[in-house]
């Protein structure tokens, strides 16, 4: 997909995901328009990505 991250096994851009949560929509949402993606790996993506934003906040 030309280096857009997508989730492993399949053609589904990860900002798919995202485009569905701020537009409101629930994971199950997301995973019944995307079945060949895993609920494991839609989990596994938002833990990633909490981490990911809270290593990078500065500490208060």
């Amino acid at each position: 997909m030309g280096g857009t991250p997508v989730f492993a096994g399949t053609r589904v851009p990860v900002q798919t995901l995202i485009d569905y949560l701020e537009a409101g929509d629930s994971i199950d949402d997301f995973l019944t328009g995307f079945p060949t993606v895993r609920r494991a790996q839609v989990l596994a993506f938002l833990e990633k990505a909490a981490e990911t934003l809270t290593a990078a906040s500065p500490a208060r």
